[in-house]
């Protein structure tokens, strides 16, 4: 073989490893029992267990929101967010939870919500410092 085809041959290598490698560390969705198991930051699907209601009151701490979730294999776990509650939150359709699980509770970081609405479908994201983004669903 001459140089110049092993050369490519060896580039396009070096390539394939650097995709795979950048594949690698992409997040996917999880479920309670598998974030209980790991030590990193979690995505959780699921929607919010309305029969348990949630926790917020804005005078005694307003950084300090609480609900119910059961995920996609009916697991169903306390959720704190060290934030503020977010603006529609009733009337989210499901959700996403990102954060990491402390024995029973899983300690979100962000929530994203899908809401329903008549014209589009949008994910609603809100972190902790309350900031909250809009998202149109691909």
């Amino acid at each position: 073989m001459r140089k110049s085809a092993i050369i490519g041959l060896i580039t396009i290598a070096i390539c394939i490893g650097f995709l795979v490698s950048l594949n690698a560390e992409t997040d996917t969705y999880s479920n309670f029992i598998e974030a209980s198991s790991s030590n990193k930051e979690e995505h959780v699907i699921g929607h919010w267990e309305k029969t348990k209601g949630t926790h917020y009151d804005a005078i005694k701490d307003p950084n300090h929101f609480a609900f119910y979730m059961k995920d996609e294999k009916g697991e169903v776990k306390k959720v704190v967010l060290n934030g503020t509650k977010p603006q529609d939150f009733e009337r989210s359709e499901k959700l996403v939870v990102i954060g990491k699980m402390e024995n029973e509770t899983f300690y979100a970081s962000k929530i994203l919500m899908k809401c329903p609405s008549k014209y589009n479908d949008e994910m609603v994201e809100v972190s902790q410092d309350g900031q909250v983004k809009q998202y149109k669903k691909s």
